[in-house]
């Protein structure tokens, strides 16, 4: 047997270096088209920033180490122009002096991958560029070398964007970033990404959101971008991460079905419309693992899974893609940020009765030196307390917990499940209840009534309603420090012998720093037969998400204030 494969980096790698194993016979080559196969593309900004330091690094295997190890013909910078799916045929072309030849096979895997998106906006110069290949980073690393440029210019807020943002700020180089949107990070809810803002303007980041960019264009070695309205941002150096598309102009041209976005579509064998023929990686059209529905979800996660499930039906394993969560995470300079399933925004959208618990919790026991808290907000379903996804940004111990509420994703836990995991605890690592467990926890009380809760988006219209009364519970240091606007302070541990000063008609509008006291509080009330409700996630949130604050660890330090 003869598998082509056309693609060489994550599921076109992982599905030949799996069919090696499984079938020790069969001829296998890999066609493609860059000069590198089977590298770090997730590593790529790193390198930019001196992270990783020398090229080889990003490399995992080179042609002559999978001809090694797996005996696969790898062909770099052989580029696959046309598929001949009755023929059984490739037609391939030698990409350093043009030539072209014929290869067959028996089965062909189709793993292009997605291209970077150059928008109609963009013009042409040697100081434009796009982050997607070993040789974009050597092109953009060599350009920093040799100009020494002051100012760069990203154009887009998701990974790449941030990722680069990030490594130029961290090479001594001035970085605005341009955001289409109203927020970097899609997949994170609004709330969630303002975290991401504070800290990039922290970092000096010159953050536009909201912002159209119409025209790019370089001139004499100075790229000047023109915003919707007028404005130009002028630099030296403009990087272009507005997202990728599915690079499938060669299925196309075969026949192959296509789906959204002119993904490829396949079958939970990762078959296409041809029976011969199986595609993988970011050009392929899969299930959203929560809604069920069709979506593109290009993460390296889900990749090399649909390389190994090819090859495995290819080798007569018949195996399955049940679809991805779309788990990810990231590093923001001292933060992480990560997320799975989905997000409360893309939950209510998707139909759910979805709601949210937002929790601040330490990383591990805060009474063992160094503990730093993290923001978890946990998104479920009230009609069943089903876990429909989580996003979490803190200085540690945030991928930890967002690949145990990856697993309650997939196994379609509750809330009350979440409460009942048995999870690793000692104090350096974690609490006895672990910020998982407590979103269980935090969840089941929204579900039974325990608490109501309030968010930052309702905190304006509260404060101007005559039945409603704002109560502060921090320590008068805390509140002197950070409190809303016409908010009454009485310190929670004053709160039962002080209820006289409050009046019943009201309804209780508690709020302490980062939400736990302010429960007790709701419950101290509840008990006493006060109407009340809690402010999800506190002040320190809403002073991030509405005023555009720093973010808390921050904050905290400025004022002195000591943690919860």
């Amino acid at each position: 047997m003869k598998v082509v494969i056309i693609g060489g980096v994550a599921g076109g790698a992982t599905a030949a270096a799996r069919l090696r194993r499984l079938d020790e016979k069969a001829e296998i080559v890999i066609l493609e088209r860059g000069g590198y196969v089977s590298y770090a593309n997730c590593g790529l900004p790193y390198y930019i920033g001196g992270v990783i330091k020398e090229r080889a690094k990003l490399l995992l295997q080179t042609p002559q180490s999978f001809k090694r190890r797996f005996n696969v013909d790898v062909r770099v910078r052989h580029e696959a122009v046309k598929i001949l799916p009755a023929q059984k045929k490739v037609v391939v072309r030698r990409v350093e002096d043009g030539s072209e030849y014929t290869e067959i096979y028996d089965k062909l895997i189709f793993a292009p991958g997605a291209k970077a998106l150059r928008p109609p906006f963009a013009g042409e110069g040697d100081a434009i560029f796009t982050l997607r290949t070993v040789e974009d980073t050597f092109a953009i690393d060599d350009y920093i070398k040799d100009r020494a440029p002051r100012r760069a210019l990203v154009i887009g807020g998701g990974f790449i964007g941030l990722e680069a943002a990030e490594n130029l700020t961290e090479r001594g180089i001035g970085v605005t970033l341009i955001q289409l949107e109203e927020q970097v990070m899609l997949p994170f809810d609004y709330d969630m990404a303002c975290i991401l803002h504070a800290k990039l303007r922290e970092k000096g980041v010159d953050l536009r959101l909201l912002s159209k960019v119409t025209s790019l264009k370089e001139k004499e070695g100075v790229v000047t971008a023109t915003i919707e309205g007028g404005e130009t941002v002028k630099a030296d150096l403009a990087v272009l991460a507005v997202g990728v598309a599915p690079e499938t102009a060669l299925a196309a041209d075969a026949g192959l079905a296509l789906g959204m976005r002119g993904a490829v579509l396949v079958d939970p064998h990762m078959r296409t419309s041809d029976p011969d023929i199986y595609a993988a990686g970011d050009a392929v059209q899969v299930k959203n693992f929560v809604t069920g529905q069709d979506a593109l979800i290009p993460l390296a996660g889900p990749a090399n899974k649909q390389g190994r499930i090819a090859a495995d039906n290819i080798a007569g394993i018949p195996s399955v893609f049940k679809g991805s969560s779309a788990s990810s995470v990231m590093k923001l300079f001292e933060l992480t940020a990560a997320s799975t399933g989905l997000c409360e925004r893309a939950a209510l959208a998707a139909g759910y009765a979805a709601d949210s618990a937002l929790l601040f919790s330490p990383d591990h026991a805060s009474y063992y030196p160094g503990a730093k808290n993290m923001t978890l907000k946990v998104v479920f379903d009230r009609a069943d307390g089903r876990i429909l996804g989580a996003q979490a940004v803190g200085p540690a111990g945030v991928e930890k917990r967002m690949d145990v509420l990856a697993t309650a994703v997939r196994a379609r836990m509750t809330a009350e499940d979440l409460t009942e995991l048995d999870l690793c605890y000692a104090p350096p690592y974690s609490s006895a209840k672990d910020p998982v467990n407590m979103a269980g926890y935090v969840i089941g009380n929204i579900l039974s009534g325990r608490v109501r809760q309030h968010t930052w988006k309702d905190v304006q219209k509260l404060a101007g309603d005559p039945g409603v009364l704002l109560l502060d519970v921090q320590t008068k240091g805390e509140y002197d420090a950070a409190h809303l606007e016409g908010a009454v302070n009485i310190p929670v541990d004053e709160l039962r012998e002080r209820m006289g000063e409050l009046d019943k008609g009201k309804t209780i509008c508690v709020n302490c720093y980062s939400g736990l006291r302010s429960y007790i509080a709701c419950r101290m009330l509840a008990a006493n037969g006060f109407r009340c409700s809690n402010l999800a996630g506190g002040i320190r949130f809403y002073k991030v998400v509405a005023e555009g604050g720093p973010y808390d660890e921050v904050s905290r330090h400025l004022c002195g204030i000591k943690a919860e």
